[in-house]
This record gives C-alpha cells, structure tokens and sequence, in this order.
C-alpha cells in the first residue's frame, strides 16, 4: 500500500472513531440537556423574586459608565470574548488541534460540550422571553432574549472546555492558577453585559449557572466512559485525559542559547527601525515633495477613476476581501494558524514566528502611520466608518502580506508536494486582492499601498530568515 493510501486510511479511521465518539457521548448527554433547559426554566422562575436587585444594579452600572465614551469602548471590546463566533472559532480550533494529536475522544467532548450549550442557550431564550434591561442612556444593544446571557454562557463553555482538555500539559502548581484566571475572565464578561446594559444580573448568573451545569454533564458523560473501559477516572482538576499530557504538549526542545536568542533579538530591533526609517522617508517624500507634481496627479486620478467605475457587484464583493487585511480578522487568524502549526509541529517555532512578524508590522505601521498623517482620498468612502489611521501607509496591505507569507512559508517548509506552490501563489493573490479592494473602496491612494510592500516584504523575509522554522544544525568543530 503507498504512503497516500496508508495516510487516507488513516484519516478516515480518524473520523470514523471521532463520528463514533460523538454519538456516544451525545447519546449521554441528550438527557442532561433536556434537564438543564428545564432549570433554565425554574432559574428564570427564581429571578422574579430579585427584580428590585436586577434594576437596581443595571440602573447603577449605566449611570457609573454612560457619561465615559472610552469605557464603553473598552467594555465593548472586552465583551467580545464572551461572542457566539468566538466560542465557535476557539473550540473548533481546539478540536483540529486534539484532531490532529489523534485524541478522538477529546474530539468528541469538544463537539458535543460546543454544540450543545448554542443549543441550550438558543432553547432557554425562546422558552423564556424575557426583555432586555430599560437603562436611562442605552450605551449598546443586543438582539434576542435577556434570559440567559449567552456571552456568559458561551464564555463558561468555552473556558470550562479549554481546562478540562489543557490542564495535564500545565505544571501540577500552575494548575490552580489557570483555573483562576478562567474564571476571572468569565466574570469579566458577565461584568460588561450588565455594565452594557444588555444584562441583568440574573442572567449573567443564569448563563454562568447553566454553562456549568452543561459542562458537568458533558465531562460526567466523558469519565463515565472512561470507567466502562477500564480507564483510572482522574480528579477534574487534573483534567478529562492525564494520559494525554505528552501528546498535546508540544515536544521538550533544547535550551535556546541566551546568547543567540538576545543576538536575533538586537537584529530585529535594529531591522525594525530601518524599516520604520525608510517608511518614513517614503511617507514624508509622497506629502512633502511630491503634492502638485505628475506623480501625486496619477495616485489621485487612480482612485478617482475607481470611485468613477464603481459597480454594485463589487461594492459588495470588495467588503469582504479587503476585511481580509483588517487587524481583527488578521490577529484571530495568525493564532489559529499558529495553533495548528503547533499540533503539526510539536514546536514552539511556529507561534514565535508568528507572534514576531504580526506585532513587528503592526508596531512599524502605527508609528508610521502617527508620524506621516495623511488624509484619506478625497472620494466617496464605501466603508461606513474607516479606522482613524492615517492614509500612508495602508495597514490591512502590510498585515495581509505578513500573515498569508508566514501562511506560504509554513507550507512550503512542512511539504513537499507540488500543491504547495499553489498555496504561495493563493497568499500572493490574497494580498493582491485586499490591496485593490482597499483602493477600490476609497481608503488609500496607490502610494500607500506601495509604502506598506516597501517595508512588509523586507520585514516578512528578514523575520523569516531570522526566526527560522526549521532548528538550525550545529556547525561542525574543528574536531568533528
């Protein structure tokens, strides 16, 4: 049998004992489920008596935050932690990743805890009804029911899972600690729905209450399991699998020489600020000398003549491709990437070189983008809002090309087939495509985007060259 065959073998084997694994566990878990939309019921029943409570606390929060914009703001992003698609994109990557260490079981206790507490949470709040806080000055609104929270619930989900799959690749010591912080961050986000005003106090318990109760009946359903195979049924705060530990862990490497780490650290720094340099000099060359010559005439005249020509059916493709590029969507994508190509690794390198090039180029663009302070083009401006950056240099373009070559560069280090240059010729697209449809939609003159590629593709090849993803071999001594 060849190397192909045995490896799709081996997929579908994968799957089939995932599928298995799934239905297993949801089998036990149906009833749980039914159980808990129930409580959800009687909790609901149970917060009529504390409604004076539930006012009075909204009303306070909302008096307390409503005159400061930029703690609304704060709370607003923090709030997000606690997003359905969030949850959706932490579990789901979690779930490739234990794919991709062969832990099925845990697989399917991702799948199931996930999928059940949108259905729980989406089931509790059409069974309830209930409306959402009235607040004196609304500072955001939420669509759907009040009870339960589903950013509370969503954040105990999800959190609940990422302990009990994790903890065993965390020190015995660190693991109190973790499971600390877990729920630190989930009372910070039953923090901000009722410091919103979206929430009442009731609900953020209820949410909480309910995503705890899911989880325990979804790890109930997993360690039970475990028994009826003969499995030692660990203590919860040592996690769902001990035995998984090294498995999901990425592989102990040697020490990195201090030396040589703080070496390649002064080379970064150093290039860092070259770059910033040129990108300075570039950005002061297009609004200082530039402005009434030939060459400031054609980077005007480009973006007119797209505003000009605009169509329906690009206005609206071009959305969505220049969000390619946006910062949000770029730093949730690198940690996804950065996560599997850990799994697949079983190194650190990865994640590093990641981490590397996305802060470099988003430390090189801002203060660039401080400094120069050009003014967007004066066209009409597709985006309802754009970000108070300046015009020079564009930041989406600069972001697409470090993050979709550090993609490139993964691939074709850890391949050799022939495909992979498709996936190099796919990242070059990508870039190319957020870079028109940034200027397509009026944000940024050609010469912003030109700035960006003077300073993202030497950043992207000296990061890459400078944090290698392949351990570099040690030299040969005179005495070897």
């Amino acid at each position: 049998m060849s190397v192909d065959a045995k490896d799709g073998a081996a997929d579908r084997t994968s799957m089939v004992g995932v599928r298995s694994a799934v239905g297993l566990l949801g089998r036990r878990s149906v009833a749980g489920l039914v159980g808990l939309v129930l409580g959800a019921l009687l909790l609901y029943a149970l917060s009529g008596a504390v409604v004076a409570l539930d006012r009075a606390v909204a009303a306070a929060l909302n008096a307390l935050v409503a005159p400061h914009p930029s703690v609304v703001a704060l709370l607003r992003g923090v709030t997000r932690i606690g997003d359905t698609m969030t949850g959706v994109v932490v579990l789901s990557t979690l779930a490739l990743y234990l794919l991709a260490r062969e832990r099925r079981r845990l697989v399917a206790f991702v799948l199931v805890t996930g999928v059940g507490a949108l259905a729980l949470g989406t089931t509790a709040k059409a069974l309830v009804g209930r409306v959402r806080p009235i607040v004196e000055a609304p500072v955001a609104t939420a669509p759907g029911a009040s009870f339960p929270s589903g950013h509370t619930l969503t954040a105990t989900v999800t959190v609940g899972v990422l302990l009990l799959v994790l903890l065993p690749t965390a020190p015995v010591r660190a693991r109190r600690a973790l499971i600390g912080c877990g729920a630190m961050v989930i009372a910070v986000v039953a923090f901000t729905r009722i410091a919103l005003g979206v929430h009442f106090l009731s609900d953020v318990v209820g949410g909480a209450a309910l995503g705890i109760g899911w989880l325990a009946v979804t790890a109930a359903a997993f360690r039970d399991r475990r028994r009826q195979e003969g499995l030692a049924v660990p203590p919860v705060h040592d996690g769902l699998e001990p035995e998984a530990a090294a498995k999901l862990a990425p592989a102990p490497s040697p020490e990195p020489d201090p030396v040589r780490r703080g070496t390649v650290a002064a080379q970064l720094a150093v290039v860092a600020v070259v770059l910033l340099g040129v990108t300075l000099g570039a950005g002061l060359l297009v609004t200082v000398l530039l402005p009434g010559t030939g060459i400031e005439h054609v980077d005007r005249e480009v973006v007119q003549d797209l505003a000009a020509s605009r169509i329906p059916v690009l206005d609206g493709i071009s959305g969505p491709a220049a969000e390619l590029g946006n910062t949000a969507v770029v730093i949730a994508v690198g940690v996804v990437v950065a996560v599997l190509a850990v799994a697949h690794r079983r190194q650190w390198r990865p994640a590093a070189l990641l981490a590397v090039l996305l802060v470099g180029e988003l430390g090189i663009f801002m203060a660039a983008a401080t400094v120069i302070g050009r003014p967007r083009p004066p066209v009409a401006h597709l985006d309802a809002e754009l970000p108070p950056t300046s015009s020079f240099p564009s930041g989406h373009t600069s972001a697409a090309i470090c993050l979709y070559g550090a993609i490139a560069a993964l691939v074709l280090t850890a391949s050799r087939a022939w495909w992979r240059w498709l996936v190099l010729a796919l990242a070059v697209a990508v870039v190319v495509v957020v870079a028109l449809a940034r200027l397509y939609r009026g944000a940024h003159f050609p010469s912003d985007v030109i700035g960006s590629v003077l300073f993202a593709v030497p950043w992207l090849l000296i990061t890459l060259r400078l944090v290698p993803l392949e351990p570099e071999r040690a030299r040969p001594t005179d005495r070897d």
